[in-house]
């Protein structure tokens, strides 16, 4: 009986269906998630019931621009008109005849005495310490005795140079009238190719004028004008005339993110194409020249110009840096660099081009000892230098 009791059990065991002893894995999963999705819907329409206004926050969250007037009125009253006067000293001189030229060379020989004549310049200049500290370009101000700044509401004082750095063409100026709106500086390395600018100015005495543009380039490697020793530049398409140098350049909140600096002249064929020196190279100048009235930089003391090395054995071309002149009593002087020279590296960093070699040796301490690999006839060698500090212009 017992043994036909055991197997009468297993018989109903066995009937029962397979779902009710095994649930499904599938239908577990799905209730797992229904019950979250109907609690998220359910916390939902709780938050919205509450604050409505949530769900209109998102679609307003990054407006379209229409209109800089805010930027243009947080940053205008910072932007001042510049205008400077020297004495220009002149020795009328006349052209050799063609027969003694060819004798004698192309030459020039005065005709009679020295003449003096007053040269004005017209620029601007940006308030960037309450005060009054103004930051503009060196071509301004440059060989100039008597600077004037007008200031956003009409007054007019003297303005003091205090130093200038020709190597990024800015000078700093210094106004004595308190409390002055300084312009905010941008964080460095935030502006970006594409970024909306306005240049800010006096374009040819006209009184202060916006032009606005795009960031077309930046960057020392693409942008090599020559026209300065250290070329860190912003390329826009913002319309630049004369008296606009030395004037702000701002993005869309009315921050200062360059001082401008250079235009292509329209007789080259250009149109819309200017250029700015950076917020990060400003600040730097400023702060050295307040704080102790020079640029600390590093300086080898060569005169260089970018030649192609091929090598014999692999045919491999790379970039070097010849040396054509040697300062006297420089640290490449010191060290046995000499005229004909190729450097190759410097520091243990690879040289790439002149205006790379140039900020590389800038950023240097002076009386850093560094390393000067380079090719001389042929034959590769390293040699040892103490940076100077580079001299004042």
């Amino acid at each position: 009986m017992a043994s036909n009791a055991h197997n009468a059990n297993d018989l109903v065991e066995s009937d029962l269906p397979l779902s009710s002893q095994h649930p499904s894995p599938w239908r577990e999963h799905l209730q797992y998630f229904a019950r979250w999705a109907l609690g998220g819907l359910a916390l939902a329409f709780v938050v919205v019931w509450f604050r409505p206004e949530l769900l209109l926050r998102e679609r307003s969250a990054a407006p379209v621009v229409a209109s800089f007037a805010e930027a243009v009125s947080t940053a205008g009253p910072s932007v001042v008109n510049i205008y400077a006067t020297g004495v220009v000293t002149e020795t009328p001189v006349a052209r050799l005849s063609e027969q003694a030229s060819r004798m004698l060379g192309q030459s020039f020989t005065p005709i009679g005495p020295p003449t003096q004549r007053l040269e004005q310049s017209l620029g601007s200049a940006v308030i960037v310490r309450s005060d009054g500290y103004l930051l503009t370009n060196n071509h301004v101000v440059a060989n100039k005795d008597n600077v004037r700044a007008v200031l956003w509401d009409g007054r007019t004082t003297d303005a003091r140079v205090v130093a200038t750095d020709p190597d990024t063409d800015l000078a700093v100026l210094k106004i004595d009238v308190e409390e002055l709106p300084a312009l905010a500086f941008a964080a460095d390395g935030e502006l970006a190719i594409g970024d909306v600018v306005l240049a800010i100015g006096n374009p040819f005495g006209l009184g202060q004028s916006v032009t606005m543009g795009i960031v077309s380039a930046r960057g020392e490697a693409k942008i090599n004008l020559g026209l300065m020793g250290y070329e860190h530049l912003i390329q826009t398409d913002a319309a630049v005339n004369t008296g606009n140098s030395g004037g702000a350049l701002i993005n869309a909140r009315g921050e200062l993110v360059g001082i401008n600096t250079a235009m292509f002249g329209r007789g080259r064929g250009a149109e819309g194409i200017s250029f700015a020196i950076p917020v990060e190279t400003a600040r730097a100048i400023l702060d050295a020249i307040i704080r102790q009235g020079y640029v600390v930089r590093g300086w080898l003391g060569v005169d260089l110009v970018p030649v192609q090395l091929s090598n014999s054995m692999t045919g491999e071309q790379r970039t070097a840096l010849q040396v054509i002149r040697v300062e006297p009593g420089s640290a490449a002087d010191r060290a046995g660099v000499r005229a004909g020279d190729a450097l190759m590296r410097m520091h243990g960093v690879e040289i790439q081009s002149l205006s790379q070699f140039r900020s590389f040796e800038a950023n240097l301490k002076p009386e850093t000892l560094v390393t000067i690999d380079l090719v001389r006839a042929g034959l590769a060698m390293t040699l040892n230098a103490t940076l100077q500090q580079k001299p004042v212009k």
